[in-house]
């Protein structure tokens, strides 16, 4: 293992056949470590990729590397141009192949960050660049009215190694022609550094990465079959038979009925999908994966419940279910319509087609973190401790709406709907299991002071 300054472990290239086991589409990324660092950063905003990381030092060792991952993964992508022509110059690989782009914007921030070494803006600045093209660097001067910025290129081979680059730069600056160079290369800005010649390294921006992984994404067959996939949903209004109640006539229940029925159409077509009632207070509707996906932000937030909450008063419990059939879609949204009914309501749950529980999603507006809870290890952790999947339901639930981790028990007992003499014993077996510590205690005017429990496991899970 290594590890970026971003403090994100990057596989070797070693190890990198251990992580085929996990779930989701398979991404082989290729590059130095700072570069595949911020990949991976940027990679948490796509939940369908499986990154399988490795690291190299220089650039010719990536057709080997790429070599190597494609028989494993479904798409490529290497950290920028160079590896990426060197890949499709001299590896046979029969995935798609991507890599993250250098674009203006990189351009832009490497060459203010060397103005700012060498003085000032309105000083004529003579730099000396390698990778980047004249045609892309003289428009993007041009855009920004930049007139006191001249550089000169390198006219070598494409596949240029990391010695006739420094040599290039280096003699561009000695001559006196150049006071400063942009490279493309990490390891030719380390050398430069070393060699006291002011440079900058121009680094992609998260937004080139973004782009990067969004046509990476759309290219895999994995994602275009699952753009397409039949996902079902079941809507259920909490509680609703007591909402009705109130209403002193008939005809106000039915203008209710169609009033919640039209925001679930509504909803429903900013989904692209279909909405039929199943009677009484529950609705099923159809969409497809690619669309609810972006609509809820990578299964993060559902909109529909807080727009319900503030026009009726109802809360909502949403079940969600893929499937590789229609059958096995509907059958994983009633299991996550039950879960989000034990984790009392106001949530919604989605259960995977490889049967793995997703969420609960925010019902309202996205909180700093969302709970997935899908690990394996911890669900088996907490069936040991006497942690029903009813009770953890409950408490990803609550953690989720409120960001809270710290409990009293007679709070827990609440959220658990048991007593307080109960909870305490769930305590006490959750602690043996560390997935409960005390917190600290909190005084009172009269008697006792009163323990504060800490949901660690859920603390942990949420990167508090």
């Amino acid at each position: 293992m290594q590890k970026s300054r971003y403090g994100i472990k990057v596989l070797s290239s070693e190890v990198a056949a251990a992580s085929t086991a996990a779930k989701g589409i398979s991404i082989g990324i290729i590059g130095t470590a700072e570069l595949v660092g911020r990949i991976l950063q940027v990679l948490k905003a796509f939940p369908s990729f499986r990154p399988i990381p490795i690291v190299y030092e220089e650039d010719s060792e990536a057709p080997r590397l790429a070599e190597q991952l494609g028989g494993t993964v479904e798409v490529l992508l290497a950290s920028g141009p160079v590896p990426y022509n060197r890949i499709r110059e001299e590896a046979n690989v029969q995935v798609a192949l991507h890599y993250v782009p250098l674009t203006d914007t990189g351009f832009y921030r490497a060459l203010f960050r060397l103005r700012n070494t060498i003085g000032s803006v309105e000083q004529n600045l003579r730099i000396s660049m390698d990778t980047l093209s004249k045609q892309m660097v003289q428009k993007s001067l041009s855009e920004i009215n930049e007139t006191h910025t001249e550089a000169i290129y390198y006219d070598g081979p494409d596949f240029a190694s990391k010695e006739q680059l420094i040599a290039y730069h280096q003699e561009q600056y000695e001559s006196g022609a150049c006071v400063a160079a942009l490279t493309a290369d990490e390891s030719v800005a380390r050398e430069l550094t070393a060699l006291a010649i002011p440079n900058e390294w121009i680094i992609p921006t998260d937004q080139n990465i973004t782009v990067a992984l969004e046509r990476a994404l759309l290219s895999t067959e994995t994602r275009q079959s699952r753009e397409a996939q039949v996902v079902v949903g079941l809507v259920n209004l909490d509680q609703f038979e007591k909402r009705i109640h109130v209403h002193t006539s008939e005809h106000e229940v039915q203008k209710l009925k169609l009033d919640i029925h039209r925001m679930l159409l509504d909803y429903v077509e900013s989904l692209d999908g279909y909405l039929t009632p199943l009677g009484g207070d529950e609705y099923l509707f159809f969409t497809t994966r690619g669309i609810f996906e972006r609509v809820t932000g990578g299964y993060k937030k559902i909109s529909l419940g807080k727009s319900i909450y503030q026009k009726f008063g109802l809360s909502l419990s949403i079940g969600m279910g893929f499937g590789r059939s229609a059958n096995e879609a509907g059958t994983h949204a009633r299991i996550a319509l039950r879960k989000s009914k034990e984790a009392g309501g106001d949530t919604c749950f989605i259960v995977g087609e490889d049967k793995a529980l997703i969420g609960p999603l925010a019902m309202a507006d996205p909180l700093e973190f969302a709970l997935s809870l899908t690990d394996s290890e911890l669900l088996k952790k907490a069936e040991d401790a006497g942690m029903t999947s009813g009770y953890l339901s409950k408490l990803m639930a609550q953690v989720a709406r409120t960001g809270k981790t710290d409990y009293m028990v007679h709070e827990l007992a609440a959220i658990l709907d048991i007593s307080v003499r109960s909870t305490h014993r769930l305590l006490l077996q959750w602690m043996d299991h560390s997935l409960v510590a005390i917190a600290g205690v909190e005084k009172v005017p009269k008697g006792r002071p009163r323990q504060i429990f800490r949901l660690t496991f859920l603390r942990e899970k949420a990167g508090i």
